[in-house]
C-alpha cells in the first residue's frame, strides 16, 4: 500500500531529501501535504512536480501570491499555524514527516500523535521542549514514533533485535563542528560564514549553528532520553569527526552495537519510511578499506559550554529544557544576524536558565508561557550586554 505522507518542513534539508526518497519510490509513497514557513518559490515548484492535495505556508501574508501561483493545480491552499496543525490530522496522512525547525514544530506533532499518525521526527526541539508529554501522548494514541536524526537513527538501528536487553551506556557521536581545533581565542572572533561551514553535513543554517556549538548534541542528548527511555548519566557523546558511526548502545555484558554508514541523511529517512524494511537504495556506500582512521575523543566542556547546559536543563528537568531551546533559538538568531558573538550565546543561554520562573510539572499552556517568557529574557540580556 502506497503511504501518504504530510511534510513539515518541506523545503528545508530533510524535507527535500524526503522527497529524494519520495521520487526514489513512487510505487510505495506519495505526498498528501506540503508545507513550510515561508520559502514560497520552493514549496511553489514542489507543488508542481508532486501534486499534493494541500499546500500550506505558516506565513499567512504569503497566502495570496502562493494560491494564484497554483490556481491551475487541483490542490487546496492554506496557510497559518492552525492550517498546519490541522494538516496534519487528516485521514488521508499515513505518516507525518515532522521536519520543522524549532519550537514551532511541536503543536503540529502534539495534533498528529492526538491523531494517531505514524511520526517521523526530524524536529527534536519537540522532545527537548516537551519530552514528558509527547511520550506520554505517544503511548495513549498509539503513535509510533520513529526517529530520524542519523545519530537516533543508528540507536534504534542498534536496539532492533534487543528487546528486553538492558543499556548500560548509549554513545552518541559528534562531528565537533567546524571550530572542533579552534581555541577559545579563535572561537571569540568567529563569524556565522565561519560556523556555516559544516564539514560534513549539509543543513539549514539554524541545526547548523546548533552543531558548531554544539547545543545540537546537547538537544540530541535529551531526545535519546526521551525516545529511549534511559537517564542522562547513561548517555555519553563522543566526538567522532569521520562521522561513519553514527552512534551506538553499550549493553550490559559488555557488547556494543553501532550503525555504521556514508553521512547521507537520505538513509535515515528512508529507513523510518520503510521500518522494519530495509530497501534498497543507490545512496553513497561508507568504504571501509578506504578509512584510515575512525577516532574518537572527549567533547571539551570549556570551549563547547552548551553542551553542559543541556545536561543541567536535563537533570533539573520540568521546564527548564523548554527554556533552554528558547534561549538558544534567540542567540542563535542573533549570532546570524551579527548581534551575538559566538561565545556570548552560552552566556546568555545560562543566564536566561537561571532566572527562568520553574515550573516542575508543566502543562502544554506552561510550555508556551515558559518560551514567550525565556524568548523575553534572552532578548533583553542580548540588548544590555
Amino acid at each position: 500500500m502506497v503511504k501518504q505522507l504530510c511534510i513539515l518542513g518541506s523545503t528545508g534539508s530533510i524535507g527535500t531529501q524526503t522527497l529524494d526518497v519520495v521520487r526514489a519510490y513512487p510505487d510505495r509513497y506519495s505526498v498528501y501535504a506540503l508545507c513550510a514557513h515561508r520559502s514560497i518559490d520552493a514549496l511553489i515548484a514542489q507543488a508542481k512536480e508532486f501534486h499534493p492535495e494541500v499546500v500550506c505556508i505558516a506565513d499567512e501574508s504569503l497566502y495570496e501570491p502562493l494560491r494564484e501561483a497554483l490556481a491551475e493545480l487541483p490542490v487546496k491552499v492554506w496557510a497559518g499555524p492552525d492550517a498546519i496543525a490541522d494538516v496534519v490530522t487528516m485521514p488521508s496522512v499515513d505518516v507525518v514527516v515532522a521536519a520543522m525547525v524549532g519550537y514551532a514544530g511541536l503543536r503540529p506533532t502534539m495534533e498528529a500523535i492526538k491523531a494517531g499518525k505514524t511520526i517521523a521526527l526530524a524536529n527534536k526541539e519537540t522532545l527537548v521542549v516537551a519530552g514528558e508529554i509527547i511520550c506520554d501522548l505517544a503511548v495513549k494514541y498509539h503513535a509510533p514514533i520513529l526517529p530520524v536524526d542519523s545519530e537516533h537513527s543508528a540507536i534504534f538501528q542498534s536496539l532492533v533485535g534487543e528487546d528486553g536487553n538492558e543499556i548500560e551506556k548509549i554513545l552518541l557521536t559528534a562531528s565537533g563542528g567546524p571550530f572542533r581545533t579552534f581555541s577559545l581565542d579563535q572561537m571569540r572572533s568567529v563569524t556565522a560564514a565561519d560556523a556555516l561551514k559544516h564539514p560534513n553535513w549539509e543543513m539549514g543554517a539554524k541545526i547548523t549553528i546548533d552543531s558548531a556549538s554544539m547545543m545540537n548534541k546537547g538537544f540530541e542528548v535529551i531526545e535519546a532520553k526521551w525516545l529511549f527511555g534511559v537517564p542522562v548519566e547513561k548517555i555519553q557523546v563522543l566526538v567522532h569527526p569521520q562521522s561513519i558511526v553514527h552512534s551506538a548502545v553499550q549493553f550490559t555484558d559488555g557488547a556494543i552495537k553501532a550503525q555504521l554508514g556514508a553521512p547521507d541523511m537520505r538513509l535515515p529517512i528512508q529507513y523510518a519510511l520503510s521500518f522494519p524494511e530495509r530497501l534498497c537504495s543507490s545512496f553513497p556506500r561508507a568504504d571501509l578499506l578506504a578509512l584510515k582512521d575512525l577516532t574518537f575523543e572527549d567533547p571539551d566542556p570549556d570551549r563547547f559550554p552548551n553542551l553542559g547546559l543541556a545536561y543541567e536543563a536535563t537533570r533539573r528537568g520540568g521546564n527548564i529544557p523548554c527554556v533552554l531551546n528558547a534561549a538558544n533559538e534567540v542567540v542563535n538568531l542573533a549570532f546570524r544576524e551579527g548581534r551575538c558573538g559566538f561565545l556570548q550565546m552560552s552566556d546568555i543561554i545560562a543566564a536566561t536558565m537561571a532566572k527562568a520562573e520553574f515550573i516542575a510539572k508543566p502543562s502544554y499552556e506552561d510550555y508556551v508561557a515558559t518560551d514567550a517568557e525565556a524568548r523575553r529574557l534572552a532578548e533583553h540580556l542580548l540588548n544590555s550586554k
